[in-house]
């Protein structure tokens, strides 16, 4: 009998999960709990961390967990190793269900860097307006650059003054769409975006509309992981879960 534990907090999760719920796939939905207000999931969902690796595979042995599909950020590095090791440890097979990145195309400026603190030393030294689109996590890093002013998109009001000298927040959930990003960027006279290279079409309206307006983007790479299985489409994860696929949802 299949019971999955689908780790999201992306649209493809909920999409995949309207599938599973449609299907009757025994399955649990998870949220790490980063955000205030999650997405009401059709699945039994529950909120929060595991406890490491240790935690996660007594969760996956005291809830029978058969098999587990990965589909968080493809930034939740940390969530997706600890998922890997669990998984190993608990012989339970793992799938990522993982939007593919974003390639530059013809009219993109894009500097790609490795890591956080790439995109920071990548900024200008003159002092330029920046779409800090990169969620609220490492805020910290650009305090480096103070010259900067900084303008973020973020899901949830901040709780507490943001750790930058000057910077304005716009609360707003995605998808976003190229006219509206466009018009947010001359509202804002943006000179700079620095964005994780996330895939997928809920966010990239940032980047079509920088090409549109030919704003430079530094782009961050996303973190290597170990070997995994992934597959970047809702056949693919029925495939690994050998389940019927043909209900047309």
């Amino acid at each position: 009998m299949t019971r999955v534990l689908l780790l999201g907090g992306t649209t493809e999760a909920s999409q995949l999960a309207r599938h599973l719920a449609a299907l009757g796939v025994d399955a649990v939905f998870s949220y790490a709990g980063r955000t205030d207000a999650p997405v009401a999931q059709p699945l039994p969902t529950r909120i929060g961390g595991f406890g490491g690796v240790g935690g996660l595979v007594r969760y996956l042995k005291d809830e029978s967990i058969t098999h587990v599909v990965d589909a968080t950020h493809p930034f939740a590095a940390q969530m997706s190793r600890n998922a890997i090791a669990a998984c190993e440890q608990a012989r339970v097979p793992l799938c990522a269900f993982e939007r593919a990145p974003w390639v530059a195309g013809p009219g993109d400026s894009w500097i790609n860097v490795g890591d956080i603190a790439g995109a920071v030393a990548a900024l200008p030294d003159d002092a330029a307006r920046v779409f800090l689109a990169i969620g609220k996590q490492n805020l910290r890093d650009f305090a480096a650059r103070p010259q900067h002013h900084y303008l973020l998109r973020l899901v949830d009001q901040p709780e507490a003054p943001l750790p930058l000298p000057d910077a304005a927040a716009i609360i707003a959930r995605g998808p976003f769409d190229e006219a509206g990003d466009r018009a947010l960027l001359a509202d804002h006279r943006i000179d700079w975006i620095v964005a994780k290279n996330a895939g997928g079409t809920g966010a990239r309206a940032k980047l079509d509309a920088a090409r549109a307006l030919r704003i430079p983007v530094i782009l961050i790479d996303r973190p290597e992981l170990p070997p995994r299985r992934i597959t970047d489409s809702i056949d693919g994860v029925m495939a690994f879960l050998d389940h019927r696929t043909d209900l047309g949802v």
